[in-house]
């Protein structure tokens, strides 16, 4: 990963804090007599520093440097000056609301409304109305005429958040005015025309509620016109110290907090969790962090993602499977960098001549083929997913 231009910059105290890597000089000497592997523990920590940053212009809340996001990004410039329906794929905590939005601000409808509404969080009863709006008396409490999303997002953008849980008695009507631009209000006769672009979004796979007769084929379809895939924070690891010290600033700024470093340490540990609630998991978790903190430096409380780690069952696996993982792990952490007094053969305190021996025994390569160098291997038990994320971060630099 090239880190050079890498960084992050807070609105709100308005500093930049550049990415900082272990292979930088400028992060302070180390004694010579200390092994390798002990090195990064004793590099000086990462401190703020007020320095300006290329910042996303348009994706506010976006956050990183890495490969798998700035194809995102690229996509959502792609799309956003047209009038397609975009449809969000991602875990949950993924920043998929993040994305929508950074849509609707590329787009042409910019200065028109961007109208939201998470499906999962509306009462079935409530969601038609919340949707397509009602008149007064069309049911038990309508008091007065009540104006849906789709009509206020009349020539504008409307997101709807986890669309997989619209029940199928209305996505016959949601099919229509996507098709039609038309509508009726909850009571009413009268047809309603809308001119509505829709970002739609879902932690789910909608393609097994289609095959479970849960969601028409036809709307899906209609939906999947372009769709993003926003991958999960283990799959983008390098944007991780960049997240936390912008929510570090964040939260420090909020609480009237001054926190000027966060250990190379705590940093290692938060950049090798899983993350399985994604950033939104990270965000609280940084959120708790500075709560904790009573002096300069950060003081995450690790206990916590520690046990998380080891409350996840791991399968058995042979010796040879846990030394090919510790090189892959290591090269990740590395940048794919094995000479140096920092890269990887100095970090497991092997020669760089042994190192790549072990590289060739263990089938790991670094050249185009790696994808499947690393992966096709036979009887391998190790959860694969991950060992794809660790082994092609690493070659990829």
């Amino acid at each position: 990963m090239n880190t050079e231009n890498a960084a992050v910059l807070d609105e709100h105290s308005g500093m930049a804090f550049p990415y900082a890597d272990h292979d930088d000089v400028s992060l302070g000497s180390v004694p010579l007599d200390v092994s390798a592997e002990l090195r990064p523990a004793l590099l000086t920590p990462y401190r703020f520093t007020e320095e300006h940053e290329h910042e996303h212009k348009g994706f506010e809340g976006v956050v990183g440097s890495s490969a798998a996001l700035m194809e995102v990004l690229d996509l959502v410039r792609t799309v956003a000056p047209t009038d397609s329906t975009v449809l969000i794929e991602g875990e949950t905590g993924t920043g998929k609301e993040l994305i929508a939005a950074a849509i609707h601000a590329h787009s042409k409808r910019r200065d028109r409304p961007f109208i939201k509404l998470n499906c999962a969080a509306i009462p079935l009863g409530l969601l038609e109305s919340e949707l397509f709006g009602h008149e007064r008396g069309a049911f038990t409490g309508a008091v007065a005429r009540k104006v849906g999303r789709f009509e206020a997002a009349d020539r504008g953008t409307l997101f709807l958040d986890e669309i997989g849980d619209i029940p199928l008695e209305l996505q016959a009507k949601l099919l229509r005015v996507l098709q039609e631009g038309e509508f009726e209000r909850l009571g009413s006769n009268q047809t309603q025309r809308v001119h509505v672009r829709l970002v739609a979004a879902t932690n789910g796979d909608l393609l097994k509620l289609v095959s479970e007769k849960r969601f028409r084929s036809d709307l899906y379809y209609r939906l999947n016109v372009f769709p993003i895939a926003v991958p999960p924070l283990r799959d983008r690891a390098e944007d991780i110290q960049l997240l936390v010290r912008h929510f570090v600033s964040k939260y420090a700024v909020r609480m009237q907090k001054r926190i000027d470093e966060i250990p190379v340490g705590a940093m290692d540990v938060m950049r090798d969790y899983s993350w399985p609630g994604n950033i939104r998991e990270l965000q609280n978790f940084i959120e708790r962090s500075v709560i904790l903190t009573t002096g300069k430096t950060l003081r995450p409380p690790l206990e916590g993602l520690k046990q998380a780690s080891e409350g996840e069952p791991v399968e058995a696996i042979t010796l040879e499977e846990a030394e090919r993982d510790h090189i892959c792990k290591t090269l990740k952490k590395t940048n794919g960098i094995v000479a140096g007094a920092n890269g990887a053969a100095a970090r497991l305190g092997m020669k760089r001549s042994t190192f790549y021996f072990h590289m060739q025994k263990l089938g790991i390569s670094r050249s185009k083929n790696f994808r499947s160098t690393c992966d096709d291997r036979p009887n391998r038990r190790i959860d694969q997913k991950t060992k794809r994320a660790d082994c092609l971060a690493a070659s990829s630099s």
